[in-house]
């Protein structure tokens, strides 16, 4: 039996992870969950999960639920990331958020199946500190980690030449380059293959979150910038591919499905059915690759850069784009305005974080800055 901690049990990844627990009721056990405001859906999560302990990280009225522990509030949420009757702690909060979970959980020592990219993008010297300093091991949930996690046979320290990432290419791969201006949010949200919350989803649109992926194949694989290259795979079949020194290449494939990588993180190495159905390559026929775009991606051009500078720009870059995207998803900037924001937000001076404190202080810096060209 294996004790998980939830922490973002309402969004996408979250509602995937219960339903993961639920099949196999006799292997895994939450007993912690967390989230930030949405009580309705917490609630009912509460009453089918029945963990120890819940917390809404969101200062309200106090709520209750059966023979459940309830709190509220930062003190709260914080007592569900390091919570100490967990074996596991699933960071599937979005955004520069789920760094305090992730932190949080890695100084308790615990394990951490970690689907929230910030905390590698915006503190990944951070993370890797704080997790070799207790021990605690980092699983990676995201699908194209994962891949690559499983290709290393679960060894993240495992020698390669280099990690091809593959990229859907989101849901404007097709829209013509003229067209982009005029992007409405629910167009970008209209995911070919993946069903996924709404800032991941305009992020795969403009492949920033490819981009993250590259730094975080960086901070997870020890991999230099030039040992990481990006394909894009309208399948999304592959998930993504590891070349080792005799130019062999092993390659993770499987139907576009979250359930997988987040069970792979909590049950390796041993496999258990997923219900997910088999690759039909009968069907399928082909699969196809293509170079990234950097005319209908600018965003992602713009993470390499950073990446490649290093220091303060990752967080910058995270923190500039959370504000943009959000800009446009209600309506407020142009689709095409997303690359512009962070551009003009990572012109000022970008200076690297030594804690989570000075980390925080920083981005709400960067925020500011790119709020302020929302104008």
């Amino acid at each position: 039996m294996k004790n998980i901690a939830l922490i973002g049990s309402t969004g996408s990844i979250g509602r995937q992870a219960i339903a993961v627990a639920a099949r196999y009721p006799e292997n895994f056990r939450i007993v912690a969950m967390a989230a930030n405001a949405s009580e309705a859906l917490f609630s009912e999560q509460m009453r089918a999960v029945r963990p120890d302990f819940a917390a809404l990280r969101a200062e309200g009225e106090a709520f209750s639920a059966g023979g459940v522990r309830c709190g509220r509030g930062e003190a709260a949420f914080e007592e569900a990331c390091a919570y100490d009757g967990a074996d596991v702690v699933l960071v599937a909060v979005s955004g520069f958020a789920g760094l305090k979970a992730t932190l949080l959980a890695l100084a308790a020592g615990k394990d951490v199946a970690l689907a929230n990219k910030e905390s590698l993008v915006a503190g990944g010297d951070l993370v890797l500190a704080e997790a070799a300093r207790t021990g605690a091991r980092i699983l990676p949930v995201d699908s194209e980690h994962s891949a690559i996690w499983q290709c290393l046979h679960f060894d993240r320290a495992a020698p390669f030449c280099k990690i091809l990432l593959t990229a859907s290419g989101g849901a404007l791969r097709d829209v013509p380059l003229e067209e982009l201006e005029a992007v409405t949010p629910a167009r970008a949200l209209a995911h070919p293959n993946w069903n996924m919350g709404a800032k991941i989803t305009v992020d795969c649109a403009t492949m920033l979150n490819k981009g993250f992926e590259v730094i975080e194949a960086m901070h997870l694989y020890g991999a230099a910038l030039s040992q990481v290259e990006v394909l894009v795979h309208r399948e999304s079949i592959v998930h993504s591919m590891v070349e080792f020194a005799d130019g062999a290449v092993l390659a993770q494939m499987s139907v576009p499905s979250m359930e997988l990588p987040i069970q792979m993180a909590l049950t390796y190495p041993e496999r258990l059915p997923c219900g997910l159905p088999p690759v039909d390559f009968v069907k399928l026929g082909a699969l196809h690759f293509a170079a990234v775009d950097a005319r209908r991606y600018p965003c992602f051009s713009l993470a390499l850069s950073c990446a490649a500078k290093g220091g303060g720009y990752p967080y910058a870059l995270n923190a500039a784009g959370e504000v943009a995207v959000q800009a446009f998803l209600r309506g407020q900037i142009k689709y095409t305005r997303i690359a512009d924001i962070m551009e003009e937000a990572l012109q000022g001076e970008v200076s690297p974080a030594r804690s989570y404190a000075e980390l925080a202080a920083l981005d709400a810096a960067v925020r500011r800055r790119a709020a302020a060209l929302l104008q």
